[in-house]
């Protein structure tokens, strides 16, 4: 069904069709009855896929990716559609509107986004207030931060600690955003110094797991580097990657933003791989970025994932996404005779 809508939705603007599934899921969270006709249709509960991962319990592995619910408005309606986590974000500690529109850009053929959206949301105290009337959650919350655009760069870290204040009794875990091409210079953040002190100062803060989210498009030494600093220095798991800047890989690419979905597959799942060969079984590692069927996310788990995300793959494949990875990562189990995730979890690892 959703593939026959496709081609009438994707006429639209990508940014007001976001809206208006907004629009949609709020109102459906004001019935119980329709999001638990939607639940029985798209979760899928079963013992081989849960996961006790840093005290938290994942049903499933497939999380959503920080972007999509940035503001915690549709949270109860996206967990409906078989999500084992969301991601909430990226949240900065004022309010800010982001870049000028358009910034959302559709590929169709490529099945890949491009994004310029820096940092939109409404707020610290605003998420908070809603995430609070939630909280605690059925699944758990992840809640990315970031600093704000107009934040000079010597005083980044107060942005984070900020955020984690506010967000001290809500929420599952942190997410540290360095990485997204959309705020001007917060790439340059990530750097072993910046990244000592702010998980040195962060974990003061909270007992909370927090993760470091990188970008595809540092240099492999460097990006190695400072994941290491950010373990030894209280991080509990990185999360990779962000989307890349890499205009090469789309046709007819903007030159700004950030490029997610099948043209970043490869790169991610590069990336990702380098990365668990260094830190698998010593931190958490979740992975994202170009993932939109099971037989990717499988792998990605067999690549040492604890926890795969995802969110371009849901605009191109649908509803239905959660549902179909979960049931191949189930099948793919069954034929490489392993009775619970956690027994493929490296196994692809050299």
């Amino acid at each position: 069904m959703y593939d026959k809508l496709k081609k009438y939705i994707f006429k639209f603007d990508p940014e007001n069709m976001h809206l208006a599934v907004e629009k949609m899921l709020m109102l459906a969270q004001i019935t119980p009855m329709v999001l638990e006709s939607i639940a029985k249709r798209f979760c899928i509960t079963d013992e081989r896929l849960k996961q006790n991962i840093l005290g938290l319990d994942f049903y499933n592995p497939v999380g959503l990716g920080a972007g999509f619910d940035k503001n915690a408005t549709m949270t109860k309606g996206l967990s409906s559609f078989g999500f084992g986590y969301i991601e909430l974000g990226t949240i900065t500690p004022k309010p800010q509107d982001g870049n000028p529109k358009p910034r959302i850009f559709r590929f169709s053929n490529e099945k890949s986004i491009q994004n310029a959206m820096g940092f939109n949301n409404d707020g610290a105290k605003k998420v908070a207030q809603r995430v609070a009337r939630i909280y605690p959650f059925i699944i758990p919350l992840g809640i990315n931060i970031g600093k704000n655009k107009i934040t000079e760069q010597e005083k980044a870290i107060f942005d984070y600690k900020k955020l984690i204040g506010s967000f001290k009794e809500l929420g599952d875990y942190f997410a540290i955003n360095l990485s997204s091409p959309n705020t001007p210079n917060l790439r340059d953040l990530q750097n072993e110094e910046f990244v000592r002190e702010l998980f040195t100062q962060l974990k003061k803060q909270t007992n909370k797991p927090i993760f470091l989210k990188i970008s595809p498009d540092m240099e492999i030494d460097y990006m190695l580097k400072v994941c290491e600093c950010a373990i030894k220095n209280g991080a509990d798991g990185i999360i990779a990657t962000n989307t890349t800047t890499n205009y090469t890989l789309l046709k007819d690419a903007k030159d700004f933003g950030g490029i997610s979905g099948e043209a970043l597959k490869n790169r991610s799942r590069e990336v990702f791989t380098i990365l668990s060969e260094h830190f698998f079984n010593k931190t958490i590692l979740i992975s994202i970025g170009g993932i939109s069927d099971g037989n990717e996310a499988y792998e990605r788990i067999k690549l040492g994932a604890s926890l795969v995300q995802i969110y371009t793959g849901m605009i191109f494949e649908g509803p239905s996404i959660c549902k179909n990875i979960n049931e191949v990562i189930l099948e793919r189990l069954e034929e490489d005779g392993f009775k619970h995730i956690s027994e493929a979890l490296g196994k692809g690892l050299h």
